[in-house]
């Protein structure tokens, strides 16, 4: 199958690329993260997957585009609801790039992390399947967690350690 990969950092990505290959399926990358803060560290984690996708050929689209003041303005009046805006804005885009350039399919390294809500990305990611006459392709790859770390430390990847918006910084520091 021809899969689409929203990748939202490179060391997330390692080991859903591998299984995906190692199934067989064609796999497209696409770096989406438009709420990344503050802008270093967005540049950090675009740099950091370039240099992945270039070191495992994996071809690779990106969107640039840094809309922070976007998602503060959604997010802002109930942070407590920011993952689902964050996870809707970027399967967004990423089904509409998997329809734009005839995938099958599509999926998220999101659901390589144990920090994120798998369910609500899983029904998400099920409805724009639909919208766009695709397939979600769902598999639980939180199994390979520390193999990710792993690889991720031998291959000398940038690692960050925060999800990656203001709040989820914040909270790093808060404890």
């Amino acid at each position: 199958m021809n899969i689409l990969l929203h990748i939202c950092c490179a060391n997330c990505a390692i080991y859903p690329v591998t299984m995906l290959r190692q199934q067989e399926h064609e796999v497209t990358g696409f770096f989406y993260n438009h709420n990344i803060h503050p802008y270093q560290e967005f540049r950090k984690r675009l740099d950091t997957t370039r240099e992945y996708a270039g070191q495992v050929e994996l071809p690779l689209l990106v969107n640039d585009n840094y809309h922070l003041d976007e998602f503060l303005a959604q997010v802002a009046s109930k942070p407590e609801e920011r993952c689902k805006y964050c996870y809707q804005s970027r399967l967004r885009l990423a089904a509409e790039q998997a329809h734009k350039i005839g995938a099958e399919a599509f999926t998220t390294t999101l659901l390589y992390s144990r920090y994120q809500q798998h369910d609500a990305i899983v029904e998400y990611g099920r409805q724009l399947a639909t919208e766009f006459r695709l397939t979600f392709f769902y598999e639980d790859y939180r199994r390979g967690w520390n193999e990710g770390i792993r690889i991720s430390k031998q291959m000398g990847l940038y690692r960050q350690q925060y999800c990656g918006c203001i709040y989820s910084e914040r909270d790093r520091y808060a404890g």
